[in-house]
C-alpha cells in the first residue's frame, strides 16, 4: 500500500451521528435572561470516502484510495428559524402537538419550548406580584397560586420524554439491523473478489451492492470503523481485480472530480457564514457527499483533498472556538451566580432586630434577584444546582421574614384589644361629673395606655384618637364646671410667664452658677399649678424654647470645660505610665458605646410614637431633648478619646 492506503486503513470514521442523549430535563422555576441554544459538544474525526468505481486501464498504476476526509458527528437536522411564542397556550399547544403527532420530537425544539414555557410563566409570575403590591398588598403575606397551565406543561412534557425515548430504542434497533444488512454486503464483495473470471462481469453487481451500502444509515458507533475498513478493503480487492477500459475510467475521474472541486468551493464559502452552527451543520452533508463521490486520477487527488480538507479545519476551527468561549461564558457565570448565592446567604445569616432591618434586607435580595436574571446559563451540570443553592438561601430568608411578622401581626391585634378595651372604660367616664375621682381613673387609664406597645400606625392613630376624644371630653366638661378655678390660672399663668421671662434675662448673662440658677427656675416654674387650658399649649412652646436654647449653650459650655479639665488631669494619669493611659482609654471607649447604644434606642423609640394632638407633643420633644444631651455627651467621650491618642503619639 502507498501513504494513502495506510491512510485510509489508519482512518477513524464515524459513520454514524453520535448517540443523542433522550433526556428531558425536569423543568425548573428558573428562566434565563434570554434561550440558548444547546448544541453537543463534537469531536473532528477522520472517515474514509468511497472507493473508486472504475478499476485502471491495461498497463495504468492502480490508484490508492484517498486520504479521509474529516467527519463529524451531530444531528443533521437543519436549523431553521424558530417561531417566537406570545402565550404560554401557544407553547403547550405546540408541546401537545410533539406529544400526540407522529412527528419525532427533536430535541433542539423541545428544550426551545422548555425555555419559551417558562420564560412567559415566570414573566406572568411577576406581573401578578406587581399588581398585587400596586394594590397596596403586604409582600410578606403574598402567595404564588398554582398554574394549571404548568401542570398540563409537565405532564406532557412527560410524555414527550417516553417517547424520546421509545425513539432511542427504535434506533439502536435499526443501527443492529443496518449493521447485519453491511456484513452481508461485505461477505457478498469478499465472495466476489475469490473469483478474479467473474469480476467484469460482476461489475454490476458490485455497483448495486454499493449503492445498497449508501443507502444503509446508522450502524452501531463502536462497530463502525471496524465495519468502514472491512468493506473498504474488499472494496479495493475488487477494484484491483477489474479491467475497465481506460476511456471509461477517464470519465469517472472527470465526473468525479467536478463534483469534488464544487464541494470544495461550496465548503470555502462556508467561511463566509456568520452562524457557526449553521456552518458546521452544512460541512456535515458536503463531507458525506464528499465520501460518496469516486475518486479522481491519481495526480490530482491529493491536491483535491488538501483543499477540501483545508476549507474543513476552517470551519471546524471556528465551530471548536465557538463551543470553548460557550464554556467560557459559562463557566463565568457560574463564578458570578456562586458569588451571588453567597451574598444571599450572608444576608440570610444577618440578624433582624427591627422591621427596619427586615425590609433594608429585602430589598438587597431584591436586587441581588434583578441582578440573576440578568446572567445566563451555568454549565449544564451545575446550573441546576447553583440555582437550587440560590432559591434555598432566598426561600430561607424570605420564610424567617413570613414568620416574623406572622408572629408581629399577632402581638399587635393583642395590643390593638387592649387599648379599645381602654377607650370603651374611658367612654364609660367620659360623661361621668364625680370631677376628682373620675380624672384619677382617666389619668391612670392614660397612663396604662403609655404602657401597652405598638400597633400598625394608621390604626394606632385612629384609637388614639377616639380614646383622646373620650378623655377630653370629660376634662373640658370638668373645666367648664370649675370655672371658679380660672382666677388661681390666671394667677399661675402670670407667675410662669415671670419665670420664663427671668430665663430670657439668664440666657444672657454669663457666669459659673449659670446652671444652677438656670435649675432653680425649672423648679420653680414646674411648682406652678394649672393655667387657663387656651394658654396652655403656647405657654409650653414658649417655656420649652427658651430652655432648650439655654440648655443648648450650657451644654456646649460645660463640655469644653469638662474637656479642658480632663486634659490637664490627663498629664497626671500619663506621668503614671503608658498602661493608665490605657485604661483610661478603654474605659471610655465603654461608655462611648453605651451611650452611642442608648441615642440609638431612643431615636428607634421615637420612630414607633406617632403624634395626633399637640396635647402628645409633650413626651417627644422630652425625648428628643433628652437625645440632643446624649449626642453632647458622646461627642465629648469622643473628645476626650482624641485627646488620649494625641498624647500616646510617638513625639518627634
Amino acid at each position: 500500500m502507498d501513504s494513502q492506503e495506510n491512510a485510509l486503513v489508519n482512518a477513524s470514521p464515524v459513520e454514524e451521528s453520535a448517540k443523542e442523549e433522550v433526556k428531558v430535563e425536569e423543568t425548573v422555576n428558573e428562566t434565563p435572561a434570554a434561550p440558548e441554544v444547546e448544541v453537543e459538544k463534537v469531536a473532528e474525526v477522520t472517515a474514509e470516502p468511497v472507493a473508486e468505481e472504475a478499476a485502471p486501464a491495461k498497463g495504468e498504476a492502480e490508484p490508492a484510495a484517498e486520504e479521509a476526509a474529516p467527519a463529524v458527528e451531530a444531528e443533521s437536522a437543519p436549523v431553521e428559524e424558530r417561531k417566537v411564542y406570545q402565550t404560554k397556550q401557544e407553547v403547550l399547544d405546540r408541546v401537545k402537538e410533539i406529544a400526540h403527532g407522529d412527528e419525532a420530537p427533536k430535541k433542539d425544539e423541545v428544550e426551545y419550548l422548555k425555555t419559551a414555557f417558562y420564560k412567559l410563566h415566570i414573566a406572568e409570575r411577576e406581573a401578578q406580584m406587581k399588581e398585587y403590591l400596586d394594590a397596596g398588598g403586604d409582600p410578606a403575606t403574598y402567595q404564588v397560586t398554582p398554574d394549571p397551565d404548568e401542570e398540563a406543561f409537565k405532564a406532557e412534557m412527560g410524555i414527550i420524554k417516553e417517547r424520546r425515548q421509545q425513539q432511542f430504542r427504535e434506533q439502536e434497533a435499526e443501527k443492529e439491523e443496518n449493521l447485519k444488512k453491511k456484513l452481508d454486503i461485505i461477505e457478498k464483495i469478499k465472495a466476489m473478489v475469490t473469483s478474479p473470471e467473474e469480476a467484469n462481469r460482476a461489475y454490476q453487481e458490485f455497483k448495486a451492492l454499493q449503492q445498497e451500502w449508501k443507502e444503509i444509515k446508522n450502524v452501531p458507533a463502536e462497530r463502525a470503523n471496524e465495519l468502514w475498513r472491512n468493506y473498504q478493503l474488499y472494496v479495493e480487492q475488487f477494484y484491483d481485480l477489474l479491467k475497465l477500459n481506460s476511456e471509461a475510467r477517464e470519465y469517472d475521474f472527470k465526473k468525479n472530480l467536478e463534483i469534488k472541486t464544487r464541494l470544495c468551493e461550496a465548503a470555502e464559502k462556508l467561511a463566509e457564514e456568520p452562524d457557526v452552527i449553521s456552518a458546521f451543520h452544512q460541512l456535515q452533508k458536503l463531507h458525506q457527499e464528499y465520501r460518496e463521490t469516486g475518486p479522481v486520477s491519481k495526480e490530482l487527488r491529493e491536491e483535491i483533498w488538501q483543499r477540501f480538507k483545508a476549507a474543513s479545519t476552517i470551519i471546524n476551527k471556528a465551530h471548536q472556538q465557538h463551543f470553548e468561549n460557550l464554556r467560557a461564558r459559562e463557566d463565568e457565570n457560574l463564578q458570578k451566580k456562586t458569588a451571588l448565592c453567597e451574598k444571599v446567604e450572608a444576608i440570610a445569616a444577618e440578624e433582624n432586630k427591627s422591621g427596619a432591618d427586615w425590609d433594608r434586607h429585602t430589598q438587597e435580595i431584591i436586587a441581588i434577584q434583578q441582578e440573576w436574571k440578568t446572567i445566563g446559563f451555568a454549565p449544564q451540570k451545575m446550573n441546576v444546582k447553583i440555582f437550587e443553592r440560590f432559591r434555598a438561601a432566598c426561600d430561607d430568608f424570605f420564610a424567617r421574614k413570613a414568620e416574623h411578622f406572622r408572629t408581629l401581626k399577632d402581638t399587635y391585634k393583642d395590643n390593638a384589644d387592649r387599648k379599645r378595651a381602654l377607650i370603651e372604660k374611658a367612654k364609660a367616664l367620659q360623661d361621668s361629673t364625680e370631677w376628682r375621682s373620675t380624672s384619677d381613673k382617666l389619668i391612670a387609664l392614660q397612663k396604662e395606655w403609655k404602657t401597652i406597645g405598638m400597633v400598625p400606625k394608621k390604626l394606632g392613630d385612629q384609637l388614639w384618637e377616639e380614646f383622646l376624644g373620650a378623655c377630653n371630653k370629660f376634662f373640658e366638661a370638668r373645666n367648664a364646671a370649675g370655672a371658679g378655678q380660672r382666677s388661681e390660672e390666671h394667677q399661675n399663668l402670670e407667675k410662669k410667664r415671670d419665670v420664663i421671662s427671668r430665663l430670657k434675662d439668664a440666657a444672657q448673662e454669663a457666669g459659673d452658677d449659670l446652671q444652677e440658677r438656670v435649675q432653680k427656675l425649672v423648679d420653680e416654674y414646674n411648682s406652678i399649678g394649672h393655667v387657663p387650658f387656651k394658654e396652655k399649649d403656647k405657654l409650653y412652646e414658649e417655656y420649652h424654647a427658651v430652655l432648650d436654647r439655654l440648655y443648648k449653650d450650657l451644654n456646649i459650655s460645660v463640655a469644653k470645660r469638662r474637656l479642658n479639665n480632663f486634659k490637664q488631669n490627663l498629664k497626671q494619669v500619663a506621668e503614671r505610665g503608658e498602661a493608665a493611659l490605657d485604661s483610661e482609654r478603654a474605659r471610655l471607649m465603654r461608655q462611648y458605646e453605651n451611650l452611642k447604644q442608648e441615642v440609638q434606642t431612643y431615636e428607634n423609640n421615637l420612630g414607633f410614637l406617632s403624634v395626633s394632638s399637640k396635647k402628645g407633643n409633650s413626651l417627644i420633644d422630652e425625648m428628643n431633648r433628652k437625645v440632643e444631651k446624649l449626642k453632647g455627651d458622646l461627642q465629648l467621650v469622643k473628645e476626650k478619646i482624641k485627646a488620649i491618642d494625641a498624647e500616646n503619639a510617638p513625639k518627634e
